[in-house]
């Protein structure tokens, strides 16, 4: 590295080498999310035609060669030669970023694409990709390869009727990983048929053989009834307001028995994983519309001081579908957040919509407004528990399970709680763990799945009640986040499938019951190695720790004739106190890994998928993906 620093220094990319250079910034990264964010702007360029009344059906094709297709029936892209670049327009879009017919209210009245990029980007990042445009009697078609033109627009022959189709085949330059998820791509189909009612969205699957159609004329009507199917919903109709003025609001109400809400939020047809300015605004006019109606009605009951935003959505599903006309504001490309400050606008909208609804249906309301009296009179007992735990400053370790070993440290940020499988496990790491902040809890085996499970099943569960008095928050509405007792909950099972079978049961109890514990970032996995590889002898002799088969064959296929020892650890229980504390526990030398939710539709959605009820749905994502297993423990 040279210490000068000069005008040669600065680099100029042309054209589209930015997004090669730096596709993270465009796509959000080159994992699977990048990768089918490609699908998403190509698709959302369709669902624009629809949602401005010139499509009607969609297509999307997942090809046997791992390309993908996007075609609709809506005005075709304009073909004439550009006036300012001096190339023909399908050229022009696809080869220039911020190039588009959304910069103006003229072309598109609303639009999910705003930056006239996404049709670029994804050209920049496509090994090939092929356009057909079917417009004023011809079919055209131009083909492009990493960003660049192949040869120019060519008319192919006569079409009927009008549309655009774009196949693209991801950049194995660029993504590792080019396997498209039929799951994701389903649901992201699905999802837009909901908010655009009446549309048709068909999905085929070439490799499969298989072909799904997707039109929902209820619009979100229907996708609230899907949401609350598998939930229990109370005994009153759900709420539903449509706007349409000066924006385009539509929005669906649903309360049932659980003790967490749901709200999915989108704009103009994008899924705004989180939030924003228009879910803060309905947030706001939910929680003053109830509590206003219950002033007006009969006012509070005795012992109940207020109605917070909490007790409000508790149980709560919801959706709201917000259409912005203009400059819409979102936080990146991949517009997971909105930042317009126009959609606070809705507030006023929806309080008065869903008061005047509470009003004129009293007998909805009232079992409304006994769903949210509960939840506050929940609250209230809580906190009343807290508050008199607190006043007689009772021992904390008195209701502790009593398999539990605990920490010296009262310290709450300084202190670990290590789940183990198996008291074999627990006993090793009390014997490797520092007793000053290290806590150790022992499980049996395989606990309960309480995505399947009722809350009796839950509560008769001595597993799942041991890692509730350890924790200390309680659950549900006894759940208090001020009582949690270690700053890191750190899940250590076996490096085995049965280890990470352990492990997902508990990320599930964790992410359905202590969700916050996880929005917080104290969750943690260990990462216990799979083999121990002694090379070499003597004072030479060098031990290393592997994770999985891959990287153990990757050090052996190194070695040359020296010698080799090879330990496969079966369980936690098997390595010693030294090697266990080295490996997993010293804080120094051991690899943890954070549990976060990036997207919360998408990991609601996985875990319905891996652990629910739905057979169906399970068999199909291991069908999917059983051809990119390469490791199998058996």
């Amino acid at each position: 590295m040279s210490d000068s620093y000069t005008v040669k220094d600065i680099q100029v990319l042309k054209g589209l080498q930015a997004v090669r250079k730096r596709p993270g910034m465009y796509i959000g990264g080159t994992g699977k999310d990048g990768l089918h964010q490609l699908v998403w702007e190509i698709l959302d360029n369709s669902v624009d035609e629809a949602l401005n009344g010139h499509s009607k059906h969609i297509t999307v094709v997942m090809l046997a060669d791992g390309s993908v297709s996007v075609e609709d029936d809506g005005r075709g892209m304009p073909v004439e030669k550009h006036p300012t670049t001096g190339k023909n327009t399908v050229e022009t879009i696809f080869c220039n970023l911020h190039t588009g017919g959304k910069f103006d209210d003229d072309a598109y009245k609303v639009a999910g694409g705003l930056h006239g990029v996404g049709a670029a980007v994804v050209n920049a990042l496509s090994e090939r990709l092929v356009v057909q445009v079917k417009r004023g009697g011809n079919l055209y078609e131009q083909t492009f390869s990493r960003g660049k033109a192949k040869g120019g627009l060519a008319v192919k022959g006569k079409a009927v009727g009008t549309g655009t189709k774009v196949l693209f085949l991801p950049d194995s330059q660029v993504f590792e990983d080019r396997a498209f998820s039929k799951i994701r791509i389903r649901e992201r189909l699905e999802t837009k048929a909901f908010l655009i009612a009446g549309l048709k969205i068909t999905l085929r699957d070439e490799f499969e053989g298989t072909e799904e159609v997707f039109c929902y004329p209820g619009g979100i009507k229907d996708f609230l009834a899907k949401l609350i199917a598998v939930a229990r919903p109370i005994d009153a109709q759900p709420f539903h307001f449509r706007y349409d003025n000066d924006v385009r609001l539509e929005v669906a109400i649903a309360w049932t028995e659980e003790t967490t809400s749901r709200i999915s939020s989108f704009v103009n047809s994008i899924p705004t994983t989180a939030g924003g300015t228009h879910e803060a605004a309905f947030k706001n006019a939910i929680t003053k519309a109830v509590r206003t109606y219950l002033e007006k009605r009969n006012g509070l009951p005795k012992g109940i001081r207020g109605i917070s935003g909490d007790d409000v959505r508790e149980g709560m599903v919801a959706i709201v579908s917000l259409f912005l006309h203009g400059d819409v504001e979102f936080q990146g490309q991949t517009k997971e957040r909105l930042n317009s400050s126009k959609a606070m606008q809705i507030e006023p909208l929806i309080r008065n919509a869903l008061e005047t609804w509470l009003h004129q249906n009293p007998g909805q309301a009232a079992v409304i407004a006994g769903r949210v009296l509960l939840a506050a009179q929940a609250r209230q007992a809580s906190r009343a528990a807290r508050d008199e735990v607190a006043r007689k400053a009772a021992p904390r370790r008195l209701t502790l399970p009593g398999k539990l070993a605990d920490c010296s440290s009262t310290l709450r940020d300084q202190t670990e709680l290590f789940i183990v499988e198996g008291d074999s496990a627990g006993g090793s790491s009390k014997q490797a763990r520092d007793r000053k902040f290290q806590a150790i809890l022992p499980v049996r085996g395989k606990i309960l799945n309480v995505e399947q499970a009722s809350d009796e099943k839950l509560k008769a569960n001595k597993e799942i009640q041991s890692i509730i008095q350890s924790v200390g928050t309680g659950v549900g509405n006894a759940f208090s986040y001020d009582r949690l007792r270690y700053g890191k909950i750190i899940i250590n099972t076996d490096a085995d499938v049965d280890g990470h079978h352990i492990a997902t049961l508990l990320l599930t109890f964790f992410y359905r019951y202590l969700p916050e514990l996880i929005r917080k970032g104290h969750v943690y996995l260990a990462m216990p190695p799979l083999y121990r590889i002694r090379v070499g002898s003597g004072k030479k002799a060098q031990t290393l720790y592997v994770f999985s088969d891959r990287e153990k064959d990757a050090i052996l296929s190194k070695q040359n004739g020296k010698s080799v020892e090879v330990q496969r650890f079966k369980g936690l229980g098997e390595m010693d106190a030294p090697t266990l504390k080295s490996t997993t526990m010293d804080p120094g030398t051991r690899t943890l890994l954070q549990v976060q939710v990036a997207d919360e539709e998408e990991t609601n959605g996985i875990f319905e998928t891996l652990m629910g009820k739905d057979v169906k749905r399970r068999f199909l994502f291991i069908k999917e993906r059983a051809k990119e297993v390469r490791d199998l423990d058996i």
